[in-house]
């Protein structure tokens, strides 16, 4: 986001900058107020500079605002030299540390999904012991988020009803109530009206044997797409855990790093991820196409916001290249439990008519849709 200059004033002087900034017709809205806000939070709290009478204040809408979900909004309004700055002066000018500098307060957190964030965000600024009791709290996190997600793979890939088999294994969903009564006749009291069930039938599951797919996550690691990186690694390591998927994770901006060996624990994925830089989608992609070992059994899953920092027609023709190859491409603008994604509309059509499939979706419903195309 591009700010004027009467903007960019307002938002370093605050509300004593307020009269002079309206009668240059800047007055804050929107995100330019969210970045007044996440500013007061912080500096607002300056006493030296009250006594001074320079003291920044916002002063117009109160702040309800946690350590966490500061931190949250600062990386996702600002550029990150900003961030460096605010986060820096957050620790060394304020003492605010209730969660990067100080275990007691770490160890009291109730586990969510914000403090996850916060901690992936600053994990780089954490010392060691504070570290160690981060990663236990990013593991509960984590562990909640497979077991929701597990249900979803196992119903997505659970096996179907086979009428044509039985099973006396029990399970009250696959009772063939027809056949039970069948033959549990002879048994019927006509004076007490009822049966006497001496053996159940069951439908037995299906389960069809699949052929072995690859399933090849790329994951943007750009700030925007933290929501989306932490579901993608929960998902890799969920479909990890299924027989006859290969799956791969790797994470980019400029570079890429191969996540494949910690598959089987979606906190150590986490933890390694390095949030920020630029992004090359096409050069994640290329590298995909080089782990490729059966092209019209392999599912490229590149989860981006498609805002090309590299070159737009290399990310293009790589796409087209393997669809040609008949091979699977889902981008997906956003992978959370909301489905609300931010993204470069006119990369996402250019892709599409490469042979891309282009969406947004939440973990559940890319649970179905792999589901879908792995058995048809």
């Amino acid at each position: 986001m591009s700010l004027d200059p009467a903007t960019r004033w307002r938002l370093i002087l605050g509300e004593a900058a307020e009269s002079a900034c309206a009668g240059a017709g800047c007055r804050l809205s929107g995100r330019a107020a969210a970045m007044d806000r996440a500013l007061d939070w912080l500096y607002g709290r300056d006493g030296g500079g009250a006594e001074r009478g320079v003291r920044r204040q916002g002063g117009r809408e109160g702040s309800a605002l946690t350590v966490p979900d500061w931190i949250n909004a600062v990386h996702t309004l600002f550029p990150q030299e900003t961030i460096e700055r605010l986060e820096r002066d957050a620790i060394e000018l304020y003492a605010i540390d209730d969660v990067i500098t100080n275990p007691e307060v770490l160890a009291r957190a109730e586990p969510n999904e914000t403090l996850l964030k916060a901690v992936l965000r600053t994990k780089h600024l954490m010392a060691p012991d504070v570290l160690v009791m981060a990663r236990r709290l990013v593991q509960e996190v984590v562990r909640r988020l497979m077991e929701q997600l597990a249900r979803d793979l196992a119903v997505a890939f659970g096996g179907v009803l086979d009428r044509r088999r039985h099973t006396r294994l029990p399970g009250a969903r696959d009772l063939d109530l027809n056949r039970t009564i069948r033959d549990n006749l002879r048994h019927y009291d006509p004076e007490r009206r009822r049966i006497t069930v001496e053996r159940l039938h069951f439908f037995a599951r299906n389960r069809r044997r699949m052929q072995p797919w690859q399933v090849i996550l790329l994951v943007d690691q750009s700030g925007s797409m933290l929501d989306s990186v932490i579901h993608a690694s929960v998902m890799a390591a969920c479909l990890w855990k299924l027989p006859g998927i290969e799956t791969h994770l790797v994470a980019f901006d400029t570079a890429l790093v191969d996540l494949t060996r910690d598959c089987d624990d979606a906190c150590a994925l986490l933890m390694k991820v390095q949030l920020g830089g630029g992004t090359d989608i096409g050069g994640a992609v290329g590298y995909a196409a080089g782990l490729i070992t059966a092209p019209e059994r392999a599912i490229v899953i590149v989860v981006s916001d498609f805002y090309e920092g590299a070159s737009e027609a290399v990310l293009v023709a790589r796409v087209r290249a393997l669809t040609g190859q008949r091979t699977k491409v889902l981008g997906l603008a956003a992978l959370d439990s909301q489905a609300r994604p931010a993204y470069d509309r006119a990369m996402a059509q250019r892709l599409v008519e490469a042979g891309a499939e282009i969406a947004a979706m939440t973990p559940g419903e890319l649970a179905g849709w792999l589901a879908h195309v792995i058995r048809s």
